[in-house]
């Protein structure tokens, strides 16, 4: 039960990061191609936010608790000899590099940056109306 819940928490985590990447590559197209719904207030809020708690993350030197979570449930499963399920193998040589943790500051830092910029290019509607 252990590995299953690791495999639902790295799920979670690429979706995580599928919503921060590609959220800013619609946001971005959107911009260029006047796309009314990419002025959702609560949207850019809540991918503004996103990125910056990974940003602040980094600089802070913590690691993202959905890491964590997963290494403590495949600990609790055993740690099979096997590097896992197929889903579990793909995600994480998708998710996970093997770069010093300055890369991931710098990398994190400029991604938000790049968002917050996008806050002044185009910003969301309020949601007041």
């Amino acid at each position: 039960m252990y590995g299953v819940l690791a495999d639902i928490i790295l799920l979670i985590h690429a979706l995580f990061i599928a919503f921060v990447v590609f959220g800013f590559i619609l946001i971005i197209a959107g911009i260029v191609r006047r796309w009314f719904w990419i002025e959702n207030f609560w949207f850019r809020l809540i991918h503004l936010v996103a990125i910056g708690t990974v940003a602040a993350m980094a600089w802070c030197g913590e690691i993202c608790p959905l890491t964590v979570w997963e290494s403590r449930l495949r600990e609790a499963a055993g740690g099979d000899a096997y590097p896992g399920t197929y889903v579990q193998y793909w995600l994480q040589r998708l998710i996970y590099y093997n770069f010093p943790p300055w890369v991931f500051v710098l990398g994190y830092t400029v991604f938000a940056a790049l968002v917050l910029l996008t806050w002044i290019a185009k910003p969301p509607r309020s949601p007041r109306g």
